[in-house]
């Protein structure tokens, strides 16, 4: 687990001098304030501005710099690149996306990613899965019906989700574990399916039916039922019929 959703739903994250840095230039970023093709302000500056010494600043600026959002040059300076540069799948780009704009085009993009991804890692799963394999799933649904409040619940469904991305046998599929997280957030945010019993019950029993295609070895009933409870959760999140 990448932790973004955990991070998200833990008020009392606390971070050190060189994720402040990172998250507060990352939001600024995201959010505009310095808009591609903009230049940072001087290292000397930040460092002041953050009360950090500049080799913290230094490593901040590599970490943007590898999650594709600034490049930096000599006598020139730091400049934000082109948001197509971004690296999206990085857990903490994404949760600063979904706190900072919130942007239904990019939520739907999000979701068109996963129906092309989980899908077939359902199939996948239903070809390749070993019995303590759908075992473990059968356990993620329980705990989903189960679930006494918001968090117990959002836990229990990524980690379903993730464990048929992990039965799939399929090691690039594990890629797609921060695109499940930024999704889930989202909709839980909106609104999450604990908060109603009948909901939270008619949520579980879609995902039983994934696991139940996955355990008759069923490719094509494992995909459909996966495409099902995705196009579910982008309707709760656009309000509208997809």
């Amino acid at each position: 687990m990448s932790g973004l959703l955990r991070d998200a739903m833990n008020k009392t994250l606390v971070r050190n001098s060189h994720g402040q840095v990172v998250e507060w230039i990352g939001r600024a970023i995201v959010s505009g304030k310095y808009p591609p093709g903009s230049f940072l302000p001087r290292d000397d500056d930040l460092a002041g501005q953050f009360s950090v010494s500049r080799t913290v600043l230094r490593e901040a600026m590599k970490t943007l710099s590898a999650k594709g959002m600034i490049v930096a040059r000599t006598r020139v300076g730091t400049r934000v690149c082109d948001r197509q540069d971004w690296n999206l799948f990085d857990a903490e780009v994404l949760v600063w996306h979904l706190d900072e704009n919130e942007d239904i085009v990019f939520l739907n993009q999000l979701y068109e990613m996963r129906l092309t991804m989980e899908p077939a890692a359902a199939a996948m799963a239903a070809r390749r899965s070993t019995a303590e394999e759908i075992r473990v799933l059968y356990t993620h649904v329980e705990a989903m019906r189960t679930a006494e409040d918001d968090k117990a619940f959002a836990f229990a469904d990524l980690a379903l989700h993730r464990a048929i991305t992990k039965a799939s046998g399929n090691v690039f599929m594990h890629s797609v574990g921060t695109l499940i997280e930024a999704a889930l957030l989202a909709a839980f945010r909106l609104s999450s399916p604990a908060s109603e019993p009948a909901t939270q019950r008619d949520v579980a029993a879609s995902h039983l039916r994934i696991v139940e295609a996955i355990a008759r070895r069923d490719p094509h009933g494992a995909e459909q039922a996966m495409r099902d409870v995705i196009l579910y959760g982008q309707r709760r999140i656009s309000g509208t019929d997809i």
